[in-house]
Order: structure tokens, then C-alpha cells, then sequence
């Protein structure tokens, strides 16, 4: 797909598509052809790529929204705030991330599939009865 495409799909610029697939890219996952019937391709089998590749390949990104503050590192308060969180939010990161890993590409691509199935079955159903969403 191109990167305008996918970034329709993704609800965002092209560009964002574009820099978060070139780190993905440099590991070795997708590859870029250009010009006319170019675009991103994947250059392994789904299911041999992970969610934490993934993660990993776009540079490790911060997990969490919420975490340490620094805006004052003199303040004894956010200081302990630190503290408190660093242990909570390291077991709960190596949690996600022992996740990622299990999950595929492959496992995804089907859930989406099935996903896709069931709203086609559903909007056949309110087809069949007039539109009023009733089964």
C-alpha cells in the first residue's frame, strides 16, 4: 500500500506513515518500492513479526502517558512521586511488552478479518429488514 493510502486508513498525514515505516523499514520488516504501483510491502511472513518488533523498530517509544515528571527535579514531592511509580510502572511495562511479543501480525490480520466478516453479516441483517437496524 502507499503511504496516502494507509494514511486514510490510519486517519493521519502521509508523512507520519512515511517516518514511522522507515524505522521499520531499517529493521529489516517492510520495504518501499517506488513510482507507479509502488508503495510499503512487507518483507516477511506475518507471522514471524510481533508486536514488540514492531515496538522495537519504531525505537521504543514511551509506553506510558503518565510517568515520571521533571519539570522541578529539585521538588522533594515529584521526587518521591518518582520513586513511588518506578517500580509499579517497570513490572507493568515488562508486562506489555512480554504481550507484544505473543501477539503476531498474522493473529491480528485475522481478527481483523473476522471483525470485517462479522459487520458485513450485520449490515446484511439490517438490509434485509428495511434498514431499521432491527433484526
Amino acid at each position: 500500500m502507499t503511504s496516502a493510502a494507509l494514511s486514510k486508513v490510519m486517519d493521519t498525514n502521509p508523512v507520519v506513515i512515511r517516518r514511522m515505516l522507515a524505522g521499520i523499514r531499517d529493521a529489516g520488516y517492510v520495504r518501499s518500492d517506488k513510482g507507479h504501483g509502488g508503495g510499503w510491502t512487507l518483507a516477511c511472513e506475518m507471522s514471524q513479526l510481533s508486536l514488540r518488533d514492531i515496538y522495537d523498530a519504531l525505537g521504543r517509544p514511551t509506553v506510558f502517558a503518565v510517568g515520571h515528571r521533571k519539570e522541578s527535579p529539585d521538588c522533594l514531592v515529584e521526587q518521591a512521586v518518582n520513586a513511588s511509580l518506578t517500580a509499579a510502572l517497570d513490572e507493568a511495562e515488562a508486562v506489555l511488552l512480554a504481550r507484544f511479543a505473543d501477539v503476531s501480525l498474522d493473529q491480528i490480520a485475522s481478527d481483523v478479518q473476522k471483525r470485517l466478516r462479522a459487520r458485513k453479516t450485520q449490515q446484511r441483517r439490517r438490509q434485509g429488514t428495511g434498514g431499521c437496524g432491527h433484526v
